[in-house]
C-alpha cells in the first residue's frame, strides 16, 4: 500500500521564506555597497581633474549620466575603469531607479524629505547650517514646502503654501532667479524661523526654476566664501534634479497634428541649453497658418534658431519674454509687441499679437500679425509714401525680377545709380557682373550662387562703373521667393549707395590706427613705469635686529594699472650705526612721477651716508627735485633712529604725520615746519626728536591710506587707528590688517612702513 503524502509544515514553510528573504536583503545590501564605492570613487576622480568640490562632483556625474541615458553606477563604472556593478532587481541602485539620477552621496534618498534630511547633515557638519526648506514652484507662481529638516513640523505647518503676492525671500529668489545671501539686502522677510539668517537659491533644471533652496543658521550667519557657495550652488542643482516634475523632456511624437488643429497662426519651439541657462530657442514646428513676415516657406524655418531667423527678437525684448516664460512656467498673455523687420534692404516696422505658453519642456508661440491698428501706424498709401521717401533719404533703391532674368523691375533712382538713361532696360543679376569693377566680379558671382543655386539671402558690396570713368561704393542684398515646393519664382532685392559710408569708413580707419599706435605708446609708458617701480622698491626690509628694531612694509599699487604713481619707502641701516626711516609721494602718475621717485629716492639714500640730520637731508633733496626737468614736487617724511640712545629725530615736507602707538595708546605726532619738496628754493626744514621706548611702534604712510573726498585727513587716519586695533608683536599682520579696513576711496598707491623698539 501507498503510504499517506504528509502535508508541507507551515512553520517551516514560514522559516524558509525568512531565510530566502534575509539572503536577498544581503546581495541588495551588498549590491548597493559596491555600486557607491564604484560612485564615489568616480566622484573624487571627477573633483580631482576638474577642479570640482565633491558635491559638484556627484551632480556634474549625475548630469553626465542623465544626458547619456545610463545609470550613474555604470557611467561611474566607466570613469573609474573597473567593471559595471551588476544591478539587483528592486535594489535602490538598480538601473531605473530614481538612484540613477542622484550623486552617491544621496544614492539611498528616494524621496526630497530624506534628501533635506542628507543635505543638513552635511551642511551642519561643514557650515554651522541648522535647518533646510526645499521648495516647489507651482503653477500661477505659490510655493509649495516639498521637505524640511531641522525644524518642528508644527513650526514650519503655516508655511505649506506661500502665495505669489508674499515677499518671502524664497519667493524674491525664484521670481527674480536671484542668489540672496545672509546679511544682504532681500535675505530678510516673512519665512520659516524668522529669527535665522538664511541664504536662498534657486533650483534650476533644464532652464526652468523649480523652486528654492532655504539654508538657515542661527544669527549671525557665517561669512560664505567662495567655495562654500558653491558647495550649496552644487546643493541647489541637485534639489533641481530631484524636484523635476514629470513630464516628456522633448514634444509629442507628432506636433504638426495638434499644430494644425489650432485657429491661430503659431510656433512651438525647444530651448537650446548651455550649461543649465537658456541661449536660443529651435523652431520645432510652424503651422499652415502662419506667416512668416520676409515671406519665407515653413521648411525654410522649422529646425533653425529663433535669434537665427528673426534676429529682431534679441533688440525687442521678445526673446527675454520667451526665457521668462521658459524659466517660470507662467503663461504670457495675449499682447502687441512692435517688431521691426528688414525686407530687401528696407526697415519695415509691423505689430505682432503674441501669446506665449510653457508645452511639453518647449514653447507654444501664437503669432499674428497686422491685428493692432491702434498704435499710429500709417495706413497703407501714407506707409508706401513714408518709404519712398525713406529709400530716397537712404539712397536706396529695389528691384524685382522672374527666373532667369525675366520680368526685371526697378524702382525709381535705380537707373540713375547705374548711369543708365530714364529710358534703358533693368539689368538684370545675371549680367551685373558687366558693369562692375573687374577685381568685384568674384563678389557679384559668389552673390548670384548663394541666391540662385543655394535659395539663401545674400549680399555683396563692389564698385558700380559710371559712364564718365569713376565708380560708386555700391551695396546688393537679395534673397529668392520660394514657392511651398522650394521653387524659385523670384528674387527681389535693393541697391544701396554707400559711397559716402565708404568714404566714413577709410578716415575712420585711418583715425583707429592713430589710435591704436598712441594706446601702444601709452600701454609702452605705463609698462616702463610699473617696471621702474617694481625694480627700485625693495620686496621686503633688511634685517636690524642689531639696532634692536622688528621692521614691516608693504607697497599697494594704484587700484588702475595706467594710474602707476611715485610712492615709495626706504629703510636702510646707515655706518654709523643709525638706521634712515623714509616714505614719499611724488604727485602725478605715470613714467614722470615714477623717474622722479627714483630720483629723490636714491637722493636721500646717497646723503644719508653724509652724517647729517633729516632737516638737512630734506633740503638737499629739496635742491635735487629742484633740478628734475621734469619739475618733480614731492611729500616727504624723513626719520633717523640712534638705537645708542633710543633717539629718533624726524622732519617733514608737506607729508601726513607719522603715528607712534605706545601700549594701549596712539597718537599723530606734532608737525614741524616743511614745505613740499621742489616748490621753493633756500627753504628750511625744522626737525623734532622723540624718545622711543621698548615697545613703541612707529607708523610711517603715504596719503592712498586714508585718503577720501568726504572727509579731512586726520579724521580718516583716527578712524583707521582705533579699528585696527593695537598692533601687538606681529607688525606684518597689523599691516595687512590696516590695508584691509582702509576706507580710502582714491585707487591711489599706498606705501606702509611699520617699526617696534624691541
Amino acid at each position: 500500500m501507498t503510504e499517506p503524502s504528509q502535508s508541507p509544515d507551515p512553520t517551516a514553510q514560514a522559516l524558509a521564506a525568512t531565510v530566502r528573504r534575509l539572503q536577498d536583503e544581503v546581495r541588495h545590501v551588498q549590491a548597493g555597497a559596491r555600486g557607491r564605492s564604484v560612485v564615489d570613487l568616480a566622484t573624487g576622480i571627477l573633483a580631482e581633474r576638474l577642479g570640482l568640490l565633491p558635491v559638484e562632483a556627484a551632480v556634474h556625474l549625475a548630469r553626465l549620466a542623465r544626458d547619456a541615458g545610463v545609470p550613474v553606477p555604470s557611467l561611474a563604472a566607466d570613469i573609474a575603469g573597473l567593471p559595471a556593478p551588476v544591478p539587483v532587481p528592486g535594489h535602490p541602485g538598480a538601473p531605473g531607479d530614481a538612484a540613477d539620477t542622484v550623486p552617491s552621496a544621496l544614492a539611498a534618498v528616494p524621496d526630497l524629505q530624506r534628501a533635506a534630511e542628507a543635505v543638513l547633515e552635511q551642511l551642519g557638519a561643514a557650515l554651522g547650517a541648522h535647518a533646510v526648506v526645499v521648495w516647489r514652484r507651482l503653477p500661477g507662481g505659490v510655493l509649495a514646502l516639498a521637505a524640511h529638516a531641522g525644524l518642528p513640523a508644527a513650526e514650519v505647518a503655516p508655511w505649506a503654501r506661500v502665495p505669489p503676492g508674499v515677499p518671502t525671500p524664497a519667493q524674491r529668489s525664484v521670481a527674480e532667479g536671484a542668489e540672496l545671501w545672509p546679511g544682504e539686502p532681500g535675505s530678510e522677510g516673512p519665512s520659516v524661523d524668522p529669527g535665522s539668517a538664511r541664504a536662498v537659491l534657486p533650483t534650476v533644471d533644464g532652464g526652468r526654476r523649480r523652486g528654492a533652496l532655504e539654508v538657515l543658521w542661527q544669527a549671525p550667519a557665517p561669512a560664505l566664501g567662495g567655495a562654500q557657495r558653491r558647495q550649496l550652488r552644487a546643493l541647489a542643482e541637485l534639489c533641481a534634479t530631484l524636484l523635476r516634475e514629470d513630464e516628456p523632456a522633448s514634444p509629442p511624437e507628432d506636433p504638426p497634428d495638434f499644430l494644425e488643429g489650432l485657429a491661430t497662426p503659431a510656433l512651438l519651439l525647444q530651448p537650446v541649453l548651455v550649461e543649465g541657462r537658456v541661449v536660443d530657442f529651435t523652431i520645432v514646428r510652424v503651422n499652415a497658418r502662419f506667416r512668416d513676415p520676409l515671406g519665407r516657406p515653413r521648411r525654410r524655418l522649422e529646425g533653425v534658431r529663433l535669434l537665427e531667423a528673426y534676429p529682431v527678437a534679441s533688440a525687442t525684448g521678445l526673446f527675454e519674454r520667451l526665457v521668462r516664460v521658459h524659466e517660470t512656467g507662467e503663461p504670457l498673455p495675449a499682447q502687441h509687441l512692435r517688431l521691426v523687420f528688414h525686407r530687401g534692404g528696407l526697415t519695415v516696422p509691423d505689430t505682432v499679437l503674441l501669446a506665449v505658453a510653457p508645452l511639453h519642456g518647449g514653447l507654444l508661440v501664437e503669432w499674428q500679425q497686422g491685428r493692432d491698428r491702434e498704435d499710429g501706424q500709417a495706413d497703407p498709401v501714407e506707409r508706401s509714401g513714408l518709404l519712398d521717401q525713406a529709400q530716397r533719404l537712404a539712397r536706396v533703391a529695389g528691384f524685382v525680377e522672374g527666373p532667369g532674368g525675366s520680368r526685371v523691375q526697378w524702382s525709381e533712382g535705380l537707373r540713375e545709380l547705374f548711369g543708365l538713361p530714364p529710358d534703358a532696360d533693368p539689368v538684370p543679376l545675371g549680367r551685373l557682373t558687366r558693369h562692375v569693377h573687374p577685381d568685384d566680379a568674384p563678389a557679384v558671382r559668389r552673390l548670384l550662387d548663394r541666391v540662385v543655386r543655394r535659395h539663401r539671402t545674400a549680399s555683396a558690396v563692389f564698385r558700380l562703373a559710371q559712364p564718365d570713368g569713376t565708380h560708386r561704393y555700391t551695396r546688393v542684398i537679395a534673397e529668392p521667393v520660394l514657392d511651398d515646393e522650394g521653387r524659385t519664382t523670384a528674387v527681389r532685392g535693393a541697391y544701396q549707395d554707400v559711397s559716402a559710408q565708404h568714404s566714413t569708413e577709410v578716415a575712420l580707419g585711418a583715425t583707429r590706427a592713430r589710435l591704436a599706435d598712441s594706446e601702444h605708446q601709452a600701454a609702452e609708458r605705463e609698462q616702463l613705469a610699473l617696471r621702474l617701480q617694481q625694480a627700485i622698491l625693495p620686496a621686503a626690509p633688511p634685517a636690524l635686529a642689531t639696532a634692536g628694531l622688528q621692521v614691516a612694509v608693504r607697497y599697494r599699487p594704484a587700484a588702475q594699472r595706467d594710474r602707476v604713481g611715485g610712492d615709495w619707502y626706504d629703510v636702510l641701516p646707515l655706518p654709523d650705526k643709525r638706521v634712515l626711516l623714509a616714505v614719499g609721494d611724488v604727485a602725478g602718475h605715470g613714467v614722470e612721477a615714477a623717474t622722479g621717485m627714483v630720483a629723490l629716492r636714491h637722493a636721500l639714500r646717497g646723503l644719508a651716508v653724509t652724517g647729517a640730520g633729516p632737516g638737512r637731508l630734506l633740503e638737499w633733496a629739496n635742491t635735487v627735485a629742484l633740478g628734475e626737468p621734469a619739475q618733480v614736487t614731492a611729500t616727504a617724511v624723513c626719520a633717523l633712529f640712534d638705537p645708542a640712545g633710543g633717539r629718533l629725530r624726524w622732519a617733514r615736507a608737506g607729508h601726513l604725520p607719522p603715528v607712534l602707538l605706545g601700549p594701549g595708546s596712539a597718537e599723530l605726532l606734532p608737525l614741524p615746519h616743511g614745505v613740499l619738496l621742489g616748490a621753493l628754493e633756500d627753504v628750511r626744514y625744522e626737525e623734532h626728536g622723540l624718545q622711543l621706548v621698548p615697545g613703541d611702534v612707529l607708523l610711517l604712510y603715504t596719503d592712498g591710506l586714508v585718503e577720501r573726498r568726504d572727509r579731512p585727513v586726520e579724521e580718516s587716519v583716527d578712524q583707521l587707528i582705533r579699528a585696527a586695533g593695537a598692533p601687538g608683536r606681529d607688525l606684518e599682520g597689523y599691516l595687512d590688517r590696516l590695508l584691509a579696513l582702509s576706507s580710502a576711496d582714491t585707487g591711489d598707491d599706498t606705501c606702509l612702513i611699520a617699526v617696534q623698539v624691541e
